[in-house]
């Protein structure tokens, strides 16, 4: 499984939150995505059967087209593969959130701890909602998997990956850059899940990607 997080989008240049806002890619994130697809076709085998799986949040979903494109299939959009819902803070300046955030308490229920903006998710409510559609993804009878997400998002493909219950990961995150590719196996023999490689992007700068 190829867990790609999508390169930079037009929120980030403007200073504005992302979260469910449906921002675009950015001119050098449209050429950071065709590096991705390169990248990524150039990972897989020939001829293997692949499922691709994007959020449906246009930034993601044009990294999953430049992908589909190069690997010649079709990709299904699922929303809940979304990034972190900040409420009513999407799409506003990052520093109107910013004034209105409250972070995380060191000890306590840090899952299901309101951050004091109307409509965001809980960690809980996300984690709950990636780690349905990663089950549904893992599903798939395709030998490899292309999964692209962004940022968050990520922490929760991966603990869904190794099995790990929502609760383990309250105070856990995962460095990641966009444009990141993440490389998940499972052996064929005693089915034990692996993280290859964590948010590799070598490829963003002219390097090459390992393949898995």
């Amino acid at each position: 499984m190829y867990v790609i997080t999508h390169p930079e989008a037009s929120h980030t240049v403007h200073g504005l939150v992302g979260g469910w806002h449906d921002s675009e890619l950015t001119d050098s994130g449209s050429a950071a995505a065709a590096r991705i697809a390169d990248t990524v076709g150039a990972m897989v085998p020939d001829g293997v059967p692949i499922g691709l799986y994007s959020s449906d949040l246009r930034r993601a979903a044009a990294t999953g087209a430049a992908i589909a494109d190069r690997l010649g299939v079709a990709m299904a959009c699922d929303r809940d593969l979304r990034e972190k819902s900040y409420g009513e803070a999407d799409g506003k300046a990052q520093q109107w959130l910013d004034a209105r955030f409250v972070p995380l308490p060191a000890h306590g229920k840090r899952l299901d701890h309101v951050e004091g903006i109307a409509g965001a998710e809980t960690q809980r409510e996300f984690a709950t909602r990636v780690y349905a559609a990663v089950e549904r993804v893992l599903s798939s009878v395709a030998e490899r998997i292309v999964a692209v997400t962004r940022g968050f998002a990520l922490r929760f493909v991966v603990t869904t990956w190794l099995g790990m219950p929502v609760e383990a990961f309250g105070y856990g995150n995962l460095r990641s850059t966009p444009g990141g590719i993440t490389v998940l196996r499972e052996d064929d023999y005693f089915h034990n899940r692996q993280v290859v490689n964590l948010n590799q992007d070598a490829h963003l700068s002219g390097g090459t990607a390992e393949a898995a």
